[in-house]
């Protein structure tokens, strides 16, 4: 009779993000670092980040990030050929199993049961296999999906912010450029007013003058 062996199941954990060599954490704190080490401009309350950093760092998070998702599939890879490895292994013990209890039992019955068993081992292992490898595909996918939606969240934050500071700072300029042109209009108010001044003035004196000569004369 041919007994199961327990030891058959592989152990193997689901990939984490330790694992991988791009720690998609840290890059979105250097990311937030950037945003929050902007300089803050005087009474509008806002901070002016340097967008060409904003915009690099995100890039660098969007280029690394299918390199993490390329060591979770080949992580993914390497436990699938464990996972062979270990079916290969089972069905090599369950023909061994096979093989002995032929050799060893002559009775149609005691075979028949042995096969019966040897059947069941094998469906348990090919189940736990399955399930083990839906798990970890159903890790990485969501691990996957995870990255993408924050880096994309992130991307649109800054991007949101750079405009709302754009907007701002274009603001800004557009008042002082109002105000500057209010005093420009009324600087040259008082000068067309001083020279038309002076051109009466000077008419005033001219005619003076011409009646005096007349008067001389």
């Amino acid at each position: 009779m041919v007994n199961p062996n327990n030891n058959l199941r592989p152990s193997i954990n689901p990939p984490h993000v330790e694992e991988m060599g791009f720690n998609i954490q840290e890059e979105i704190d250097k990311l937030e670092d950037i945003i929050f080490s902007g300089t803050r401009i005087p009474l509008l309350g806002k901070t002016l980040i340097d967008e060409e950093a904003v915009i690099n760092q995100l890039d660098l998070i969007r280029v690394n990030l299918p390199d993490c998702i390329e060591q979770a599939t080949q992580i993914l890879q390497q436990r699938q050929k464990i996972l062979a490895e270990a079916q290969r292994t089972a069905q090599s013990i369950i023909e061994n199993a096979q093989r002995k209890a032929s050799q060893l039992l002559d009775e149609s019955r005691i075979i028949q049961q042995a096969e019966s068993q040897a059947a069941q081992i094998r469906r348990q292992v090919q189940q736990d296999c399955e399930n083990l490898q839906q798990k970890t595909l159903a890790e990485v996918e969501q691990l996957r999906q995870k990255l993408q939606e924050e880096a994309r969240q992130i991307r649109q934050q800054a991007i949101a912010e750079a405009e709302e500071i754009q907007n701002e700072a274009d603001k800004y300029a557009d008042q002082l450029l109002a105000r500057l042109e209010r005093d420009l209009t009324t600087m040259l108010r008082i000068v067309t007013n001083g020279r038309q001044e002076i051109h009466q003035q000077k008419l005033a004196a001219n005619a003076s003058a011409s009646s005096l000569q007349k008067k001389a004369s």
